[in-house]
């Protein structure tokens, strides 16, 4: 089986176009061997994944006839990578995103007409 059609078979990618960009970015990896979507998988093939900033390790156990719901994955393949990378992943998340601060950039709609009652006066 392909490689890039695996990995949307089992879901680990959302489309399968996604998962052929990820493989000619060389981001995917099988047995530590950089692969092209082209390239067929056999069970027991380890594949490294990078996904999120983060490598992840799969172990093939078999082959899905056609893409398969988020319950039956687990047939499928096994997860590899160790616990704290998942730790890692969720401490990440909770990590608040930067906002932008008042004045900074841009002036909103209100601010600029105070700078042009101030610039006209």
């Amino acid at each position: 089986m392909r490689i890039d059609q695996f990995l949307w078979y089992v879901r680990i990618f959302k489309t399968r176009s996604l998962a052929t960009i990820q493989c000619k970015k060389g981001l995917v990896k099988v047995n530590s061997i950089k692969v092209r979507p082209s390239f067929k998988i056999s069970p027991t093939d380890r594949l490294e994944i990078r996904k999120n900033q983060f490598w992840h390790t799969f172990q093939v156990l078999d082959f899905p006839t056609h893409r398969v719901s988020a319950k039956m994955v687990g047939l499928y393949y096994n997860y590899l990578s160790g616990n704290d990378d998942l730790q890692t992943m969720k401490s990440i998340k909770l990590i608040p995103s930067p906002l932008r601060r008042k004045g900074a950039g841009r002036p909103t709609k209100k601010e600029r007409r105070k700078i042009d009652s101030i610039i006209e006066n």
